[in-house]
């Protein structure tokens, strides 16, 4: 006799019997689930961790650097005529910068070419050098760059526009006003040696012609409206020459910038830039006290609410708290300044750090000593200054192999292994609730034939009664 639902030939509650003796069977999933969540967190928070650890390896590393500590502020008395910047390595000084003459570019426009006029033929531009007079001319270093029109060509704009395409260091523009139209050519750098010139070819018209520019062997019609030359100023009285209104070179270390002609001379003062100090010693500090307040948090146990963090008791978490710990408040040898507190950082009750910055600012108006407590070098880690210190266990700890990476293959093992537990648990309570099933399948089957036994029994001795009746 086939049964159609489980439980009907029995009378019994199956399915929910089966669904209770299955559950029991998943109970361990419970734990494993919450195993899991646990162990996500940790990985999120380690995670966090490792880029907190970046950003404080980045500001300790920036301490063991020169650049670091070489720092120069750049302030000037006439900041519309004298300017500089810092761009190497400079030393502390004052010098004075008098301006006589600024960088500019040769220009040269023509007279007002009429409109139709026929600018067929060639220009051929040259860079180089005029003399004083414009009566000779010698030419650069590049070549000569032509440009050609064909006969019975009138636009002034295209001759600008066959300029500027041929890259002849110049540029070229049209000026248009009332009278008409005229070419304005500039050179594209300042100086002297960036002036040119401009010759017509024999094949050039009468109109074309008028654009050349060659004082110095023919006569012309175009002007130089400025002569291109070179800048001159003095420089605690010595006088310097540029091709640009930049002196790159002439300090070490200084870029100089001129920007007007002066009557009198600018003083530009570099002097050692310890806000800039401050700051990275701050950067410092305040990189620190992240991972310091996100372990102790994550460490504590907080016994009036008997609440656990999520790494307490983690030895990972606990030994790079207490490794930092130590090596902040370890010495430095070699120098006059020993220990952070020196200079006015401190450890704090909670394993955070504090800036006494009255005290910094006495320690940083000697730098060199500042400097020696955090970026000496003696080769021995022991004795070396504290950024070189924690620049090489932060290097370590971050590495391909390091602390950090370990930790975290650790939890994605732990994760894996987990997986691997939730789904023998699930296998297990499928084999489980298939047993189960087959069972009391079984029973129902017996069951159902019982009580058809029973029946048919009941019904035969009812007709045998009634037949002796």
């Amino acid at each position: 006799m086939a049964i159609s639902s489980i439980g009907i030939g029995s009378g019994l509650p199956v399915e929910s019997i089966i669904s209770k003796l299955t559950d029991l069977e998943k109970a361990p999933l419970k734990t494993l689930e919450a195993n899991a969540t646990s162990i996500q967190a940790k990985v999120s928070a380690f995670s966090q961790v490792k880029s907190l650890i970046s950003t404080f390896a980045d500001a300790t590393s920036k301490l063991t650097r020169d650049s670091a500590w070489n720092g120069l502020t750049i302030a000037t008395t006439n900041s519309s005529a004298v300017n500089a910047t810092v761009t190497g390595i400079a030393s502390a000084s004052t010098i004075s910068v008098g301006v006589q003459m600024l960088a500019q570019a040769q220009s040269t426009a023509s007279t007002v070419v009429p409109t139709g006029t026929d600018l067929g033929g060639t220009l051929t531009i040259q860079l180089g050098t005029w003399n004083a007079g414009q009566t000779g001319f010698t030419p650069g270093t590049s070549a000569a760059v032509s440009i050609t029109m064909a006969p019975g060509e009138t636009s002034l704009a295209a001759v600008a526009s066959r300029i500027n395409d041929a890259n002849a260091g110049v540029t070229a523009t049209v000026l248009k006003d009332a009278s008409g139209e005229r070419l304005m050519i500039r050179s594209k750098d300042t100086g002297e040696a960036a002036g040119f010139q401009i010759k017509a070819g024999s094949d050039a018209t009468t109109g074309l012609a008028q654009l050349a520019f060659d004082p110095g062997t023919t006569t012309t019609t175009t002007i130089r409206s400025q002569a291109g030359q070179n800048s001159v100023a003095t420089i605690n009285g010595i006088s310097v020459s540029s091709a640009t209104n930049t002196l790159a070179d002439t300090i070490p270390g200084l870029t100089i910038q001129l920007s007007q002609v002066t009557t009198s001379d600018t003083l530009l003062t570099a002097s050692t830039d310890t806000a800039s100090m401050k700051k990275n010693i701050q950067d410092f500090v305040d990189a620190y006290n992240a991972i310091s307040t996100f372990l102790g948090d994550a460490t504590k146990y907080d016994a009036t609410t008997k609440t656990v963090g999520l790494l307490q008791a983690d030895s990972t978490a606990i030994g790079l708290q207490n490794t930092l710990r130590a090596m902040l408040g370890s010495t430095t040898s070699g120098g006059t300044l020993s220990y952070l507190s020196d200079i006015g950082v401190s450890l704090q009750r909670g394993g955070g750090l504090a800036v006494d910055s009255t005290k910094l600012d006495k320690a940083l108006k000697d730098p060199a000593s500042v400097k020696q407590l955090f970026a000496s070098d003696s080769g021995d880690l022991q004795t070396s200054g504290l950024a070189v210190k924690l620049k090489s266990y932060t290097t370590g700890i971050l590495s391909l192999d390091g602390l950090m990476n370990t930790k975290a293959d650790s939890l994605d093992a732990a994760s894996k292994r987990n997986l691997t537990e939730q789904d023998k648990v699930n296998a297990r309570a499928a084999l489980v609730e298939k047993r189960l099933r087959a069972q009391y399948t079984a029973l129902d089957t017996q069951m159902a034939s019982l009580n058809a036994l029973s029946t048919y029994v009941t019904q035969q001795v009812t007709t045998w009664n009634n037949t002796k009746s």
